[in-house]
């Protein structure tokens, strides 16, 4: 199939925007993004006729599928308040792809998602990457991310009054420090016992034997802050056991944004009121300010907090407090997919990714404008 006489954002590393082009998709890959008319149509080629053409839209963070919609306490897996310290917990096993947020976010532009369990844990469980489109969750996984961590207000007002830590900032991060500790010894015994006979492998343990990714590099610690002072704790226990930290919302960031260059910000959810004390200083100008700084920064919904279908006007709004239109775009595009190691597949428009497209006849990121169409793997399910 060949989508043709459209304009292309490919939002690729060279910010490529071709003015009249097609895009050849075949076996739900893109197989070539060319300038100009291509040599031969085909019946089921489509005429985009000057309409624009973007990569599916991307949320790096999420809740999808573990708060169904329409139903009550019945329906919320996303919080397992039961233990602080939940590594060991695989998000996929709590995600519904049946509810109707799913298609939702596919009929709004949104292909890939990141899923996240909740902040009410010090450590709460996995984060994984899924495409939009599907009914069993095993077939809609692109890759597993990261681990979530959380620190400020939730773990401590979560188990203030389960006489349980923690009930304070100090304990939250103990808990974190004193987990990761036993996990880089039981790492390291697990190493060992492979090479040296006279040391046993450890006894078995699901919470350590999860954090080896992360300790190895090979998935990112996703931090929930708010608070400056939260954002540095997140940055002070990644320096000290050497992983890879992603500040989920850092709300505080613009204050402290000459601190933080070089990290990686999921800011959001943009649309949102002063609800709590850690949000006292949410600002439009969060964004421009850390991106300003040498910050990776993607925007989120944060869904449920505010509806996936709200991903792209979310970007919007960004600009209102100072960043570029074609940067709105890269924070949900490029860089999410960037952030969450996976740009590989999806992220811009360009041979050899997955053939994840959004077609808009106006601007993207505004009120009004939805989707025309969109693909998901070459398949046409707008």
């Amino acid at each position: 199939m060949i989508l043709y006489n459209g304009v292309i954002f490919t939002m690729n590393d060279e910010k490529t925007v071709i003015e009249n082009g097609y895009i050849e998709i075949n076996d739900g890959k893109i197989v070539s993004v060319c300038e100009g008319a291509p040599a031969k149509i085909s019946d089921g080629d489509i005429d985009l006729s000057g309409m624009c053409v973007y990569p599916g839209f991307i949320d790096l963070h999420t809740h999808m599928g573990l708060m169904n919609s329409g139903v009550g306490v019945e329906g919320e897996d996303f919080n397992e308040d039961s233990d602080p310290v939940t590594p060991h917990l695989s998000v996929i096993d709590a995600i519904n792809p049946m509810d109707l947020t799913f298609s939702e976010a596919r009929n709004a532009g949104v292909t890939t998602v990141a899923v996240a369990p909740g902040s009410t844990n010090a450590i709460a469980g996995n984060v994984v990457a899924i495409k939009t489109t599907g009914k069993r969750v095993d077939n809609m996984i692109l890759k597993e991310i990261g681990i979530k961590f959380a620190l400020g207000e939730n773990p401590k007002m979560t188990y203030l009054n389960k006489e349980e830590a923690p009930v304070t900032r100090m304990a939250t991060a103990s808990l974190i420090r004193e987990t990761l500790t036993k996990a880089v010894k039981y790492k390291d015994q697990l190493l060992k016992s492979k090479t040296d006979n006279e040391t046993d492998e450890p006894d078995f343990d699901a919470k350590l034997d999860s954090l080896i990714p992360l300790l190895n590099g090979e998935t990112k610690a996703h931090f929930h802050c708010h608070r400056a002072d939260d954002i540095f704790t997140a940055l002070r226990i990644s320096k000290e056991f050497n992983i890879s930290p992603v500040l989920v919302h850092c709300t505080e960031g613009h204050l402290v944004a000459e601190e933080l260059y070089g990290c990686d910000a999921i800011i959001g959810p943009v649309i949102s009121d002063r609800s709590k004390p850690e949000l006292m200083n949410v600002s439009l100008e969060n964004g421009k300010i850390l991106r300003d700084n040498g910050c990776k920064v993607a925007v989120c919904t944060d869904h449920s907090e505010i509806p996936i279908q709200y991903l792209a006007i979310s970007a919007g709004l960004t600009m209102k407090g100072g960043l570029t239109h074609y940067e709105a775009l890269e924070a949900i595009t490029c860089i999410p997919a960037k952030i969450g190691g996976f740009y590989d597949r999806v992220g811009s428009v360009e041979a050899g990714k997955d053939a994840d497209l959004c077609v808009f006849a106006g601007d993207p990121l505004g009120l009004i404008e939805e989707p025309l169409m969109v693909f998901a793997e070459g398949k046409q399910i707008k």
